[in-house]
């Protein structure tokens, strides 16, 4: 199997639609957010306690096996050199970055070119 290019966009639905994707991921109702710990609201998903916080979510490991498996499907289909995927989470800033980042992770180790933009990672925290 060729190996395809996969696109990777965080996001969040608090600062406009999803991006266009053959695969998002919605993080919002199923994962704990970390902007709740008054510790990590002003820091990213590119701060080490951030992932460890996000990554030590039950659930979240396996969504990124079971992501991994869903692009190896699209990757398979006959005309397919190019997949994105969108990770959202509410603000764009915690879960969805830390997913997108290991997400790329991941498949650059089974031999994928990815690309990960993080949208909304700039903009300022969401106070809900």
């Amino acid at each position: 199997m060729a190996k395809t290019t996969v696109e990777i966009v965080s996001f969040g639905f608090l600062h406009g639609d999803a991006p266009q994707a053959d695969i998002v991921l919605d993080l919002r109702r199923a994962f704990r957010d970390p902007h709740v710990d008054p510790r990590m609201r002003q820091l990213t998903g590119r701060d080490r306690l951030v992932r460890k916080a996000v990554l030590g979510t039950a659930g979240v490991r396996q969504l990124l096996k079971a992501t991994v498996r869903q692009v190896a499907a699209y990757a398979s289909g006959p005309s397919v050199d190019r997949i994105v995927v969108g990770s959202g989470c509410a603000g764009g800033r915690h879960r969805s970055v830390v997913v997108a980042d290991q997400l790329a992770r991941r498949l650059r180790r089974r031999g994928h070119t990815v690309t990960v933009t993080h949208r909304d990672l700039h903009l300022p925290v969401v106070n809900r």
